[in-house]
């Protein structure tokens, strides 16, 4: 049995799509736990909404309208895991989380924004490729 390119290109997109929504959802339950204070409710409300945008936006990506399209929705998840990140950091600067408690999920932020990173520069050198083999 024999396995092509499309339908690993398949399976790769349905385990990102899943990763994705995995990691808005362990975000809602962190940010379930933080306390119920104005600083505290700013920076759930920053990470909630960053954090659902990178599955909202993977999703919405595989739908896209053309290869630019695609490209510019993967780069909000880009931007938008990048920034999960830092608001995970910064909860645990502002002593409002203790680091072990969002380690893993830090960890989660870094590997799928180098993932969608790598889909990124390898969408845009395809663009190229397309565009110069027109010409």
């Amino acid at each position: 049995m024999s396995t092509d390119n499309t339908s690993n290109g398949a399976k790769f997109r349905r385990d990102m799509s899943l990763r994705t929504k995995t990691f808005a959802l362990r975000v809602f339950k962190l940010c379930s736990n933080l306390p119920n204070t104005q600083e505290a409710r700013h920076i759930r409300d920053q990470l909630f909404r960053c954090a659902t945008s990178v599955a909202a936006n993977y999703r919405a990506a595989h739908r896209a309208k053309s290869d630019r399209d695609y490209l510019n929705k993967l780069k909000v998840c880009e931007e938008e895991c990048d920034e999960a990140w830092f608001w995970m950091d910064f909860l645990v600067a502002c002593e409002l989380m203790e680091a072990h408690l969002v380690e893993s999920l830090m960890k989660e932020a870094n590997e799928l924004t180098a993932i969608i990173t790598a889909c990124c520069i390898t969408k845009r050198r395809n663009i190229s490729s397309n565009i110069d083999a027109r010409h």
